[in-house]
């Protein structure tokens, strides 16, 4: 998912540079709502694992 965000970035750049604005604005707002949607993805698989190592973490008497 990080790849298509980048991907978007960099169609964003290359538009840019040939004075598409239209496509750079499209290509910059898409990449950035998939990287949010990376990050939260990532913290929550984050906090989840945290999480499921608590629970499972053995005991040592």
């Amino acid at each position: 998912m990080l790849r298509y965000a980048l991907g978007f970035f960099i169609v964003a750049l290359i538009a840019a540079f040939l004075g598409f604005s239209g496509i750079a604005i499209i290509s910059v707002e898409i990449a950035k709502i998939i990287f949010f949607i990376f990050l939260v993805l990532f913290v929550l698989s984050l906090v989840a694992g945290i999480f499921r190592n608590e629970i499972n973490w053995p005991h040592h008497k």
